[in-house]
This record gives structure tokens, sequence and C-alpha cells, in this order.
């Protein structure tokens, strides 16, 4: 059955509002693979590759374009790789592709297929020719794992075998106390937000298989159960935050490990992702790395991949042939796929944490990420499509809700013009769409800040909406009636929030700063960055996190980096101002 017009726009927003951004980062996506082309070698395949696999399947075409392979009738093919996240693939694949500025695709490569279903459910709501009306062999799999810095997955596994619900229900009020280890405190998780992330995604519905204790055949009906949406928000409620790229969140965990300080996960127990980046962590592929080198040091705590008892979603890496291909296209994705599983290609997907492309996983891997069960892994079954989207529907209101700050720079430099609007235009209005991708159920309040001005006498800083139900419609007319003047009070803002979000903490939310601003601090009455690194620096008891959007080249970005960081937070550079609808919406990704 195809889902409604409603529900279809439901699901949307996200990926709608991160292609916008495509046309401008495109470029940083692309690889090419050249050489001469003969006669005989004028068939041009383009592949589209989700992003983790990207870089592999760049050398691996380059390795196919120099072998003697031919394709059947006669002759040979070039292959053009470039790379897309599989969400937002999936949008530009139902909007006609032509806002991402990269090559249209014969050949799509998400990192499963739950995009090729919610692909197929857009296509049939427009009623276009469906472009994914298959099933696809896989070129490399990867199971989602609950990955756990290893003395607490040792800990965990003396328990025996546990459930995803047993595993992501253990923080109660006592946390880590239950297992003699008080000193650990909560037991929380980070996952991905489901709707830009294939690994959140895919957690999301292994959430809903351990509600409904089974592991095929969930349906809508599953869904709407009491008891079913009630273990989905007690699981939820956990999260420490949503992150848009795990990625990016064990990159840090590993600068944190080597550097010997606190790490940006100090209030996550476990993080819900697959098993090939637990992998790439554990062997320094994440860790800073000098210039030259491939890899940087292990971490000195790896991660341990835990496997909960009723199985796991697998990440299937589908190899996709679309009806964009012709006649002598297709011929060349089917040499390019055998080519792909042929084992000399297939030991490169292993090199980089991958199972083949029939689920085995090679020794080093199990080496590194933990050994699976002694009877092998149990995978749950694809839900349908329409199951999917309606879970993506539910999951905005399921999810863990949020106390939001937004701290947004009214200082004089804001009147600086980005081509014909001013930088304060162009913040207010991402501001504007980055909120009607909220919660209604979220806590938001808005301050402004520069310093004192004669509208503001006594304090660089000022409550413009307080702290309280989302009220986007207030917040927006606030926003359009701010004036901009005087300089950055970008610490003491900074500071003052954080101290207010102490006094008005919710444990039952995620409590969060949002700093939006275009210069540094400029503020002589606080110059302190030392004393306020160590005034936000995370509590994993209270944790208050720091996200701030750097939009002008004239912004300090390390600076509020550094500020992100210290919080557990994360800065978000849109410092090319094209790209500020895209980190806003990577930004709301985390509530």
């Amino acid at each position: 059955m195809a889902p409604t017009a409603t529900r279809t726009r439901q699901w949307l927003p996200y990926t709608a509002a991160v292609t916008a951004g495509l046309v401008v980062i495109a470029g940083a996506f692309v690889f090419v693979q050249q050489r001469e082309a003969g006669n005989d070698c004028s068939t041009i395949l383009q592949v589209n590759s989700s992003t983790e696999k990207a870089a592999l399947l760049v050398d691996l075409a380059e390795r196919y374009n120099r072998s003697d392979r031919s394709i059947e009738g006669g002759g040979c093919a070039q292959v053009h790789v470039s790379a897309l996240n599989s969400g937002k693939a999936t949008e530009a694949l139902a909007t006609g592709w032509t806002q991402t500025g990269l090559p249209q695709p014969q050949v799509w490569l998400p990192t499963s297929s739950l995009w090729t279903g919610q692909l197929r459910l857009l296509d049939d709501a427009a009623g276009r020719e469906l472009q994914t009306p298959d099933h696809y062999p896989s070129i490399a799999n990867s199971p989602l794992v609950i990955a756990m810095p290893q003395p607490k997955a040792e800990l965990i596994r003396k328990r025996g075998s546990l459930s995803w619900g047993e595993i992501l229900d253990l923080s109660g009020r006592d946390g880590w106390a239950d297992f003699g280890k008080p000193e650990w405190g909560r037991f929380t998780f980070g996952k991905d937000n489901p709707n830009l992330s294939t690994s959140g995604l895919a957690a999301t519905i292994a959430t809903y298989y351990a509600a409904v204790q089974r592991a095929n055949d969930l349906t809508r009906s599953d869904l709407a159960k009491p008891e079913v949406t009630q273990f989905v928000r007690r699981i939820e409620a956990n999260v420490s935050h949503y992150s848009d790229d795990s990625v990016d969140l064990l990159r840090s965990l590993a600068e944190a490990d080597l550097a010997g300080g606190a790490g940006s996960t100090d209030d996550m127990s476990a993080i819900v992702l697959q098993e090939e980046l637990v992998d790439l962590y554990n062997t320094g592929a994440l860790s800073p790395r000098q210039e030259g080198q491939e890899r940087g040091r292990r971490p000195n705590v790896p991660l341990v991949a835990v496997h909960p008892r009723e199985g796991t979603f697998n990440l299937d890496h589908p190899f996709v042939v679309l009806p964009s291909a012709d006649k002598r296209q297709r011929a060349a994705a089917a040499d390019f796929q055998k080519f792909l599983t042929e084992d000399a290609q297939q030991e490169s997907f292993a090199r980089l944490g991958f199972r083949d492309h029939e689920r085995r996983a090679s020794a080093e891997l199990l080496a590194s990420v933990g050994a699976e069960p002694s009877g092998g892994l149990t995978y749950f079954e694809p839900p349908a499509p329409e199951v999917v989207s309606a879970m993506l529907d539910g999951w905005r209101t399921l999810r863990k809700k949020a106390n939001i700050l937004i701290a947004l720079d009214t200082s004089g430099s804001m009147e600086a013009k980005v081509g014909t609007r001013t930088r304060f235009q162009v913040a207010a209005a991402a501001a504007g769409k980055g909120l009607a991708l909220l919660n209604t159920e979220d806590r938001v309040g808005l301050w402004s800040f520069s310093s004192e001005t004669q509208q503001r006498p006594k304090s660089p800083y000022r409550e413009e909406v307080p702290l309280g139900g989302f009220d986007q419609k207030r917040i927006n007319s606030k926003i359009a009636g701010l004036r901009v003047e005087g300089g950055t009070a970008l610490y003491a803002t900074v500071r003052a929030a954080h101290r207010e979000l102490l006094d008005r903490y919710d444990p039952q939310r995620i409590n969060a700063i949002v700093v939006l601003t275009d210069g540094k601090n400029e503020y002589s009455k606080d110059n302190d960055l030392a004393r306020l690194l160590a005034e936000v620096a995370l509590d994993p008891q209270r944790p208050v996190k720091v996200f701030c959007i750097a939009f002008d080249r004239e912004s300090d970005f390390a600076t509020l980096d550094r500020i992100a960081k210290a919080s557990s937070g994360k800065a978000f550079d849109a410092t090319d101002p094209a790209k500020i609808d895209e980190a806003f919406v990577k930004l709301v990704s985390s509530f």
C-alpha cells in the first residue's frame, strides 16, 4: 500500500533541506578516474556510492579501468565514481538529481536496501516509474552493533547474552552502580539521526524489533501498540544526543583518547553503529595522523562490538542498476558488479572492516571488534518500506526531547552583506528553516547578544524568548525585530547561557546551547577562554552541550570548536554562507 502524500512530506524535510546545499559541497565528493578512451572503451558507467565506501570504490574503479576486461557485446567500459550520503541520494534520485551537481548515475551503491525501499515509496507517491523495484545483490555487508569501550563491554558480557532492550535500557537511576561501578555514572548511548543516517535508521528499526520481541514480520499495526511506543520512548530517553555523523563522533573520541583527556563521548556508555566503523576506530583509521600516514595510532581503549541476543540488522550495500542505464551500460554494470565480488576486491573491502558479499567476516575483523556469538549472528528481516516510513514518522514524536537555548549574534558586523542580504538576514532565514525541524514538544528559548548598547545598556546579552514550550512563530517574530549593533561578547554569553541551562536542567531531555555567530570574542570585560572552557566542560551527571555555527569567514571557528568539544557538543563550519542551511539541518539532527 502506497503511503499518503502527507506521510511522504513529513519524511522529506530533512533530506530536502540537505539536498539544497549539495551544489556547493558536491565538489568535495566527486571522484573521477581518467584513462584515454579508445574506440573500444567508449562506454562510460557513472556510479554513485555512499560516502563511507566511496574512497575504496574510487581505487577499485581505477583498478577496473586499468584491467583488460571486456563486457558482453564486445569492447570495454570506463567506470567513474561520485559519492553522496545514502539519504541525500535517495531524495536526489526522487527529484531528478539535477540539484546535486554530480553526474547522473546509472549505478547506485547505497549503504542499505532500506533506501531503495524509501525511493520506491517516493516514486510510487509521485506516480513515476519505479527506479528500484527489485532486490539487489550485495557487494559487502556490515551488521549493526552496540559499540562499547572495552572495560564496559567486558563488564556487560559477564551478565551473559543480553537483548537489545536489556542493553539499551540499563540506565535507570542507578546506572553503572548496578554493576558495582558507580563512578561510571549513568548508562547512556549515542546514535545517529535516522532521517540522515543509515546507522541511525537501522538502530531505530532494531529498537522496534526488540520491542515486539520478533526478528521478522514487523507491521504498521505493531508500531501503534501502546507497549511498543512506550518501549521505544524509554530507549530513546537514554540517548545522550543524536549525531549527524557517527564518523565525526568517533574521530573526536579517538582524538580525546590519544590525548589522555576527557572524550567527546564521556557521557555515553555505548554507540549504536555499523561494525565496520568499530574496526576503523580500533585500527587507527579514525585517529589523528601525520601527513603521509594512512592511519594514526590505535586508541588506548578500543571499542568492542556487542551483539544483542535476539539478533541485529545488516547493512547490505546493494548494487543497484538504475533505469537510466542503456544496454551497453547495463553490460558494463554487470561486469563491474562481478569484478567487485571477486576475491582480490573483496579483500580490499575486508581491509576497511567490511564483511564479504556473502556476510562472512575475516579473522582479522573479529580479532579487532570482538568475537561473534558461538552460533553466528542472527539477522532481522528488513521491514516493508511502508513500515519504515511509518517508523520515521513516529520517531519524531518518540525521540528524546530537548531543552535548547539559542544565542543569536546581533553585533554590528551582522550588517555586512552576503550577496544581496545582510549576514543577519541570512542567519535569520537559516534559523527559521532549522527551527521548523524541531519537535513541538521541545522547549526552546532565544537570547540575543553583542555588547552593551543603548537597547541593552546593562548586559551584553538579553533574553528575548524565555526557555519554555516551543513557539516558532514567537521566536521568528522576535528574530525579525532584533537590531544589530555593538561588539561580540562571545565568552560572556556562552558562560551565562551555560549557567542558565544548569539552573534549568532537565534530566529527561537533551540540554543544549546553540550559538550562532559571525565573529570572534571582542569583549574586553570577559576575555578568559581558559576559564570558559573549564566552566563548560562536560559534567557526565548533568551534561549541557554547546553547539556552534560559524557562518562567516571572520568567525573564529577554531575557538568555537574548542568550546563545543569541551562540552561534548559540536561546531559546524558554515563559513561559506551557502552552507548555513545544511549546517542548521545537521545541528537540529543532534536533538
